[in-house]
């Protein structure tokens, strides 16, 4: 889905820098994000992908350059600005009790109360409801609210994250890495999972360096390396080989390959 034509950008990320003393971990990156699609950010490890989400969703403040959100200039003092705002991140490491049901992770901190007798109770009734409906719309069907989360698979736990954060508002849904260490079904669930979201007209930012996994969902693809934009592309602009000979160094891989005396 490409919907540059009949939107402006929701998150527009300028020339942004980010110094930690003298180590320079983002140079000059910039990112447009649209309603309704997927953005792929790839690049290999240290390519600054993990700081650039952290400054779009408010852990870092940047040294250089300007987050513009909704048209508006955005200077976000902590994550919870970013939250409020609109821009949801599902870690890598997802925050989750696996002792807990699913229904109490769906709404940790975030907890319906009804009153009885003038004491605020959770209402396990209206979690369960919301729970196992926004399960359903994600295409996962729970044995019950009350599941643990522990007893789930990793794209299932993936989904629960995401169908949490889409319920609580978000506008913008950035996930970091979240294919990794999973099986090739788990992998094609949260991949699904993806699309339901994007078709919901919400922005995806999907962080990872599976080219594979990038052109199965992504609109857009923007390679960063050693904090620096390598290369952007549209949906069928780029092949997967060109895609990634420009995020894994297509000349050091040939390099490789002559030194070895065959095919990497």
């Amino acid at each position: 889905m490409n919907t540059r034509t009949t939107h402006a950008p929701i998150i527009e990320m300028k020339n942004i820098e980010k110094h930690f003393g003298s180590v320079i971990a983002l140079a000059g990156v910039s990112v447009e994000v649209y309603p309704g699609e997927c953005h792929c950010l790839l690049g290999d490890n240290g390519a600054g992908k993990s700081t650039f989400i952290k400054t779009m969703s408010g852990v870092h403040k940047p040294t250089h350059g300007e987050i513009v959100f909704e048209g508006k200039p955005m200077h976000f003092d902590d994550p919870r600005d970013a939250i409020a705002a609109g821009i949801a991140t599902v870690h890598q490491h997802l925050a989750m009790i696996p002792l807990m049901s699913v229904s109490r992770n769906f709404f940790m901190g975030n907890e319906p109360v009804k009153k009885r007798f003038g004491i605020s109770f959770f209402d396990h009734e209206y979690a369960d409801s919301v729970t196992m409906e926004e399960m359903r719309k994600m295409g996962i069907n729970l044995r019950g609210p009350d599941q643990a989360v522990g007893t789930l698979s990793g794209g299932e736990r993936q989904t629960v994250a995401i169908a949490r954060a889409v319920h609580f508002g978000a506008k913008v849904l950035i996930l970091d890495e979240p294919t990794s260490a999973l099986g090739v079904r788990q992998t094609a669930n949260v991949l699904a999972t993806i699309d339901k979201v994007r078709k919901q007209g919400i922005a995806v930012v999907f962080i990872t360096h599976n080219v594979r996994h990038a052109l199965a969902v992504g609109d857009r693809f923007t390679v960063l390396n050693r904090g620096k934009t390598l290369g952007a592309a549209q949906r069928g602009q780029i092949t997967p080989e060109e895609l990634q000979d420009m995020m894994a160094g297509g000349q050091e891989l040939v390099a490789l390959e002559g030194s070895l005396g065959g095919t990497v």
